[in-house]
């Protein structure tokens, strides 16, 4: 049986572990290994479109990465209770026309007993940017 430490119900260190695994598996930019942090049916709300299941979501990601160039990203607690966790997060990436963005969300995160994320839903919204305006 698959888990994922640490595992629910959180308190603000292990949500705050949470949080930094997930952010360091998104910068890795690789799908397959953020994918492993999720249930095989996993249910996600990204922006306006609907992904289920860790296929799925191996896609999205690989297709997320070939267009968002440069792609740094921090997460952050928001709130936790029991299995969910709440996190606010920015991230920087530039497109193919050298581009840049920010991008601002909220994500709110379920888990299932063995610490994978059931459901992920973030609403999220970009700024254009200089390069010189990049904190990230």
């Amino acid at each position: 049986m698959e888990q994922k430490h640490p595992l629910p119900p959180f308190n603000e260190e292990t949500a705050k572990q949470k949080i930094q695994m997930a952010e360091d598996a998104w910068n890795s930019q690789d799908p397959v290994k953020v994918s492993k942090a999720y249930t095989l049916d996993t249910e996600w709300r990204n922006r306006n479109q609907f992904i289920n299941g860790r296929e799925e979501v191996q896609a999205f990601l690989a297709n997320k990465w070939k267009n968002e160039l440069d792609y740094k990203l921090k997460k952050e607690l928001w709130a936790f209770k029991d299995n969910r966790i709440a996190v606010r997060f920015e991230y920087e990436y530039r497109n193919k026309d050298n581009q840049w963005f920010r991008a601002y969300g909220n994500e709110n995160w379920e888990f299932d007993e063995n610490g994978l994320m059931k459901k992920r839903y973030a609403s999220i919204n970009d700024l254009s940017i200089n390069a010189s305006d990049r904190k990230l």
